[in-house]
């Protein structure tokens, strides 16, 4: 195929960005849509001129860092894959594809086609954990029961990678999607109740202050999500923050 990408091209977080096209031939149907911009990469390092950066590491799916926005959707007009799954075969000889970085002020640009995403690091820190005193006072295994409907729940819920596609998404760059399923895959178990409280309330403490906007309950955020993570995630973090915030 030949194809013409039109890629945001930016050299700082500081600096002013732009569009810029590079004709592209050669590319086959089997390529995954990573291994085409390593094609075009080569080409330019053999021209003298700066590759184009993008972020990945397991293009496998299960990461998540490989997040782009091409031709306006994230991770591409495929269904509940990452970008490094995404493959040539989804396009047509003599395309033009446009790809950016993910956008949303919470989500500044590294370079290129990177962002930086550790605001969900920091959301993920504010709570998204069970604490555990290992320190001399180890214990055997928890041997709660647990409901397997609400096992299987909290299961889908942290299938969510963070890659981002649903703040992406998001007309608002709202991370409620992000932030919920990290709040259920704790408050579906009863290992995680015992910090319910404080995990919501922080949680969307952080949301708020890293500057993402709120839901705008038009379910863009599932369509795009690689894992499918369910808008019922949303629902149940705002019982569990309206419980929280009507105790004490």
């Amino acid at each position: 195929m030949k194809l013409t990408l039109k890629i945001w091209r930016q050299e700082n977080a500081k600096a002013k960005g732009k569009m810029v096209s590079y004709p592209i031939d050669g590319i086959e149907g089997d390529m995954s849509f990573l291994e085409m911009l390593d094609v075009l990469n080569e080409s330019l390092v053999a021209k003298g001129e700066d590759p184009v950066e993008f972020d990945h590491d397991c293009r496998e799916g299960i990461c998540g860092t490989c997040s782009l926005q091409i031709n306006g959707e994230p991770h591409g007009p495929d269904r509940l894959i990452t970008t490094c799954q995404l493959h040539m075969r989804k396009f047509n000889d003599g395309d033009t594809i446009v790809i950016e970085p993910f956008r949303a002020n919470a989500f500044p640009v590294v370079k290129d086609l990177i962002v930086d995403r550790g605001a969900f690091d920091r959301i993920q820190q504010a709570g998204g954990y069970v604490s555990v005193n290992t320190s001399g006072n180890t214990i055997d295994a928890n041997s709660i029961p647990v409901n397997k409907h609400d096992a299987d729940d909290s299961f889908n819920a942290a299938t969510c990678i963070g890659c981002g596609a649903c703040v992406a998404a998001c007309k608002n760059a709202s991370a409620m999607l992000f932030t919920s399923a990290k709040v259920s895959q704790y408050a579906l178990l009863p290992q995680g109740k015992v910090e319910a409280t404080d995990r919501v309330l922080n949680m969307v403490r952080q949301m708020d202050l890293e500057g993402f906007g709120n839901c705008t309950n038009t379910g863009a955020c599932e369509i795009e999500c690689p894992k499918g993570i369910s808008l019922e995630n949303i629902a149940r973090m705002n019982r569990e923050y309206l419980s929280a915030s009507t105790k004490g």
